[in-house]
């Protein structure tokens, strides 16, 4: 599976995001009434829009990204490799241009992919719907406008996993555990990462988060692929 798709020309990434402002009162009036008329089919009657703020990061619209991981393989033969990984944290909208700009010079040809967990349905269209809030000219591998489903150089670990069971719905935690790879999630979980950065401050601690679930997803791609997984010597972290 896979056999098509060189790994070198993936670029694997996960993003974190969280609440756009640190708390619910934060918000003007009108933007309190319109989370209210958002969130209300999931908060139901068990929670006020207040409370459910929290959970405000995984809408584009009340959210905002605070790092994007990225990694990319780099095979000097058929037995050496190396997997290097880096991360884009702080501004916004610093953080997208700088993201935009790699695709430009690294990842701007047909041949490219874009791989993540959920990516399709989550990481892929947040990352657009922010870029045009920050008015970030789109790169290619984001602009979809016209492309036919077959044209879209997307990989998705979990739509891959599903083979066309279109109800089914895996964490990268569990596909992680029955493929025996490495756990990524050993400190916090997704619910934790808006805590960690507005009352802990802890930037670091979430990239290294979000670097452990790109390492994941390449490693669920290895697996599909029928590829030793990676090791831990063959990883490079590059901080810029």
């Amino acid at each position: 599976m896979l056999q098509h798709i060189l790994l070198e020309n993936i670029l694997f990434l996960d993003i974190e995001t969280v609440p756009e402002h640190a708390n619910y009162n934060a918000l003007d009036e009108e933007l309190q009434e319109l989370w209210d008329k958002k969130s209300k089919y999931q908060r139901k009657e068990e929670f006020t829009p207040e409370e459910f703020y929290e959970r405000a990061g995984i809408w584009a619209e009340f959210g905002k990204i605070i790092c994007i991981s990225v990694g990319y393989f780099v095979l000097k033969n058929q037995k050496e490799r190396n997997f290097r990984i880096t991360s884009f944290s702080g501004n916004e909208k610093q953080l997208l241009t700088n993201f935009r700009d790699l695709l430009h010079q690294h990842f701007n040809q047909k041949k490219h992919r874009l791989c993540a967990h959920n990516g399709k349905e989550f990481d892929f269209p947040f990352i657009a719907r922010r870029m045009v809030i920050h008015q970030i000219a789109f790169p290619k591998a984001l602009d979809l406008a016209g492309k036919k489903p077959w044209e879209v150089p997307h990989l998705d670990t979990l739509e891959l996993w599903k083979f066309g069971d279109y109800k089914h719905y895996t964490s990268l935690k569990l596909l992680c555990k029955i493929l025996d790879i490495p756990s990524p999630k050993d400190d916090i979980d997704g619910s934790q990462v808006a805590a960690v950065y507005y009352q802990e401050n802890d930037i670091d601690r979430i990239v290294k988060y979000c670097e452990k679930d790109t390492i994941a997803v390449a490693q669920v791609v290895l697996k599909f692929k029928r590829a030793p997984i990676l090791k831990e010597s063959e990883i490079t972290y590059i901080t810029k």
